[in-house]
């Protein structure tokens, strides 16, 4: 397991609806940002490549994902130079493949 309801929990303080509905979100808006960052990388939009990083970032540190969040933010902070689209490119499938499997682990352990 790659995530961890740590930060979730305490932030719930035992309130399990709160919890489905952080999860749930979560389910709904990260693989639409997902989407779009991969395609402002196919069309090299650097703005859009910054903002959508952005977005991600903190839902997967809400889940624990500290090595997800680093991808994320090292792709934030690349998108914002025109420089660096072989970075971005390199960084991308991990971070793809990490929010994927989550997604999956969440569905599984949420029944949703």
């Amino acid at each position: 397991m790659i995530y961890s309801l740590d930060k979730i929990n305490e932030m719930a303080e035992g309130d399990q609806d709160f919890i489905i509905s952080v999860v749930s979100v979560f389910l709904e808006e990260v693989p639409i940002d997902l989407e779009g960052l991969e395609k402002a990388i196919d069309e090299e939009d650097f703005e859009n490549i910054y903002k959508l990083a952005h977005k991600i970032k903190p839902n997967v540190d809400l889940l624990g994902m500290e090595q997800t969040r680093a991808i994320a933010l090292e792709i934030e902070t690349l998108g914002k130079s025109d420089a660096n689209m072989d970075a971005i490119k390199e960084n991308f499938p991990m971070l793809k493949k990490d929010v994927h499997q989550v997604i999956s682990e969440l569905q599984k352990d949420f029944d949703l």
